[in-house]
């Protein structure tokens, strides 16, 4: 039976699409299309001082959870708000919880009107950080984030300063609590200081918490054909990366993951943006997660701080970022955390993609341009190998006429027109896959360029020209789409045709239905793919009208 170079090149696009769709699925939490459910797994329940931490997220009233401190009556709240250059904040001053954090140089996905929020208390919506003390004495309750704390004077708005700084404090069970919080220009890192005093007569032996509540809900805008992951992540030196789901804390109570570290951290991700509590590195820590209420999940740590005497202090430095999944960024951070910029299983090419991308984008300036230059640079790259399947196409069609007359001549004896056109492939010096292996080669370009569009911070927002402002969305018009097929279209005609007529139609008919796949795909994932046939039609063309001109033999 005949090989048909131009099915196997559908096949094989096919498949990749198929794959992308399923590393899409996967990336997101859901089951993978080729493996089978795994067995649910149950993590061993959280110990130590866990248990312990107080349940202030339940309405004014509620129960606390079982084993937990009970939490201070309801005092009244006292919202704190500190502008910087790139961030507006809201603590509370019972229990200097961070309730609203937004974004002022990040414009939302679906309202360029509105700023990027992540920490936010809504009736629909629950994002917080919390940290606060535990103690070993039984009934003692020192400071934590349902402790009415006591706001400091001083400036809220950075202005033309360098820094600002909040401090809040409380005393509480024989513990004083001071927590000031630093804010810097330019700068989505969070210093928090905590110091803690023993102000009463006997030993105290106190362990400083930290933690991230959310709710288990959907991102804003999430569907079918735009899925993106938010939920628990954490790093630790052992075990390294590890990215959770509420489902599963739903179900268990708690996920599986390690539970003590010296080093590491904690974290809610979501799509473009993370929050990250980051302890000092070298010192031990619990780490858990639990459920704390109907819908709301939270992931923290617990360190200890050893035992102090009467009139003793004791400080501990942690970083709080909230921002951009900027790599660079993230890596100066703390080990691991520039991982939370998930590439997906493409992850080995991916990251080199980037950082040749990246070093583009330092020179071009525009992340639309860049894609193009990529583009060309990979199509520079794989040159060689496209010129050996342009020509092996172009000899196709000229032999067409003879191919035309073996099926005549076999058309009842498969076997023999097989046979025939092998011979001819021989004599003609034709390879049947040739055309293949361009295409083949570059699909996990192709697919690893998807997930580097779907994780980069960098390019959200970013505009190419005219009615692209989004290279990470998909094109608002279709215009990109649309030229997709023209392309796919044109190059359909430039390859050898079918012999079989409807084959020949399925063929006409592939680039329109891939054109729509294209019009749910990020638009710089599609100009990639535009301006890869642009520049494979010129090669092609420049190849085929060569042989065309050659002299007959």
């Amino acid at each position: 039976m005949e090989i048909n170079k131009r099915t196997i090149l559908w096949i094989v696009f096919s498949v990749s699409l198929v794959l992308l769709w399923n590393e899409w699925m996967v990336s997101n939490g859901k089951q993978s299309m080729f493996s089978a459910t795994p067995p649910p797994v149950t993590a061993p329940a959280a110990k130590g001082p866990v248990s312990d931490l107080p349940n202030a997220s339940a309405p004014a009233g509620a129960a606390a959870l079982p084993g937990a401190i009970p939490a201070q009556a309801p005092a009244k709240s006292e919202v704190v708000t500190i502008t910087t250059d790139v961030m507006k904040v809201d603590i509370d001053t019972v229990g200097g919880v961070i309730k609203h954090l937004e974004l002022l140089k990040y414009k939302h996905a679906r309202d360029n009107t509105r700023d990027q929020v992540l920490f936010d208390v809504t009736p629909t919506t629950t994002f917080v950080a919390q940290s606060g003390l535990l103690g070993n004495a039984p009934g003692v309750v020192l400071p934590n984030h349902t402790t009415v704390f006591t706001a400091k004077p001083g400036p809220r708005s950075i202005d033309g300063a360098n820094q600002v700084q909040l401090v809040l404090e409380a005393e509480q069970g024989g513990v004083k609590l001071t927590k000031t919080y630093t804010f810097k220009r330019d700068d989505y890192l969070i210093d928090i200081r905590h110091d803690v005093t023993n102000v009463g007569p006997a030993p105290v032996t106190p362990s400083l918490y930290l933690q991230l509540e959310h709710d288990g809900n959907k991102p804003e805008g999430d569907s079918y054909f735009n899925k993106s992951y938010t939920g628990p992540t954490l790093y630790t030196p052992a075990e390294k990366y590890q990215k959770l789901q509420f489902e599963k804390i739903e179900k268990h109570g708690h996920e599986e993951h390690p539970t003590k570290a010296d080093g590491g951290w904690v974290a809610i991700s979501q799509h473009y943006f993370v929050s990250a509590f980051v302890p000092p590195q070298g010192k031990p820590r619990e780490i858990f997660t639990k459920k704390v209420d109907t819908n709301l999940y939270a992931i923290g740590t617990v360190m200890p701080l050893g035992t102090l005497a009467p009139g003793a202090t004791v400080t501990n430095d942690t970083k709080l970022y909230s921002g951009p999944q900027d790599e660079n960024k993230l890596a100066k951070i703390a080990p691991g955390l520039e991982l939370v910029k998930d590439y997906g299983k493409l992850t080995i090419i991916a990251q080199p993609i980037f950082w040749v991308m990246d070093h583009l984008h330092q020179i071009i300036g525009n992340w639309g341009w860049t894609i193009i230059a990529f583009t060309i640079l990979i199509k520079l790259l794989f040159f060689p190998l496209s010129a050996a399947g342009y020509k092996s196409m172009a000899r196709v069609k000229l032999v067409t006429p003879k191919m035309q007359a073996i099926r005549e001549r076999y058309k009842n004896d498969p076997a023999k027109m097989n046979q025939a056109t092998m011979e001819l492939y021989k004599t003609e010096k034709i390879n049947p896959l040739g055309g293949c292996l361009p295409m083949v080669v570059q699909m996990p370009v192709f697919i690893a360029l998807y997930w580097v569009l779907q994780a980069s911070a960098e390019m959200r927002g970013a505009p190419w020209v005219g009615w692209i402002h989004d290279l990470t969305a998909p094109d608002p018009y279709f215009i990109l789409p649309v030229l997709y097929a023209i392309s796919m279209f044109i190059t359909t005609k430039l390859n050898p045709a079918p012999a079989d007529p409807v084959q020949a139609k399925m063929m006409l008919f592939m680039p329109l239905a891939f054109s729509v796949m294209f019009v749910f795909f990020p638009s710089g994932l599609v100009l990639y793919w535009v301006v890869n046939n642009m520049l494979s039609i010129a090669q092609q063309w420049v190849i085929t009208k060569k042989f065309q001109a050659a002299p007959k033999k």
